[in-house]
């Protein structure tokens, strides 16, 4: 069990960056694709709102990821 958690440990550690980084490159297109004007400045807002929430929960991902690795969440037997 302390295998997998490493293991997933690792994922996590590379799914938090990989996952703002495809969030950038979407609000990139989106925001591209929208009308100039009001709607163009409407969706760069809203993915900015995405992403100032989005970046937190990415890091908390990185830090739990490395936790695992490092094995804090190992249980002790009595």
């Amino acid at each position: 069990m302390n295998k997998l958690k490493k293991a997933l440990g690792l994922c996590w550690i590379l799914l938090g960056p990989a996952a703002v980084v495809f969030l950038f490159i979407q609000a990139i297109e989106k925001t591209r694709l929208a009308e100039p004007g009001i709607a163009q400045t409407n969706t760069a807002l809203q993915w900015g709102i995405i992403l100032f929430i989005f970046i937190p929960i990415s890091a908390g991902l990185v830090i739990f990821g490395y936790y695992a690795i490092t094995g804090a969440y190992e249980k002790e037997e009595l």
